[in-house]
């Protein structure tokens, strides 16, 4: 067996897939020292690519949306977290939440997204969640008897991103269940919510006087509000202009 062939089987029989075996032959390298390093880095690195592309195809993102461009003009940023720490997403290691607050299409769920895919490519887990799917994935796991197993996955996540939330109402089973993962979260990892109602009526979402207190109280508690202004994106960027 020839030397090239020796080494896919040995790669294969060391379970280490194919990147070891169709880069080896690429390296230049000075001595044997230098050339197991740098074939050992290439390994590492193709290890790091694999597992970040893995956390964002199971982050659940609707479209891959990052900073580049991204306008903050308009957002009142509070003093107790700075734009460098939204950007690089180092407030979800202090295990903070962020409060996504303002009319729709002022970019709420794109600076989510996009501090869930950094989070993505520093090695975090992230899932993104419309609210009132995540709430009707909830029902149907409890009604299949797999809520213990859904909660399990949400569990490993460090990011947790509830989007449009207080769009539609809840039942009461419902609301129960998430306020069941927002418990679930508190002080073990980061929650950001975006939402375009105020505190005060969050009442009309959960219909429950305690259950919203107790639900703000957990969010609030370790958390930033930013405040979205201005006209909505959307309609600002449409191509449906008037003549």
């Amino acid at each position: 067996m020839s030397s090239d062939a020796l080494i896919k089987h040995y790669c294969k029989e060391l379970r280490f897939g194919k990147n070891i075996y169709e880069s080896y032959s690429k390296i230049a390298a000075a001595d044997f020292g230098d050339f197991l390093a740098q074939l050992l880095k290439l390994e590492l690195d193709h290890r790091e690519l694999t597992r970040k592309n893995r956390n964002l195809k199971s982050a659940g993102f609707d479209v891959i949306k990052t900073f580049e461009g991204y306008e903050f003009g308009d957002i009142q940023i509070p003093g107790s977290v700075s734009l460098e720490e939204l950007k690089s997403g180092s407030f979800i290691e202090k295990l903070e939440n962020l409060i996504l607050y303002g009319p729709v299409g002022t970019g709420k769920s794109h600076m989510a997204t996009a501090i869930g895919v950094v989070a993505c490519s520093r090695g975090m887990k992230a899932k993104f969640f419309r609210t009132a799917s995540l709430v009707n994935q909830l029902s149907e796991a409890k009604a299949k008897g797999e809520l213990k197993r859904f909660m399990k996955q949400l569990e490993k996540t460090d990011l947790l991103i509830c989007d449009e939330w207080g769009y539609v109402p809840f039942e009461k089973e419902g609301s129960q269940l998430l306020f069941q993962v927002i418990s679930e979260c508190y002080e073990k990892r980061s929650v950001i919510i975006t939402t375009n109602l105020e505190f005060s009526k969050w009442n009309g979402i959960f219909y429950d006087e305690k259950l919203t207190s107790a639900i703000i109280d957990r969010l609030v508690h370790h958390s930033h509000l930013l405040v979205f202004q201005g006209q909505s994106y959307r309609l600002t960027h449409s191509t449906m202009k008037s003549h």
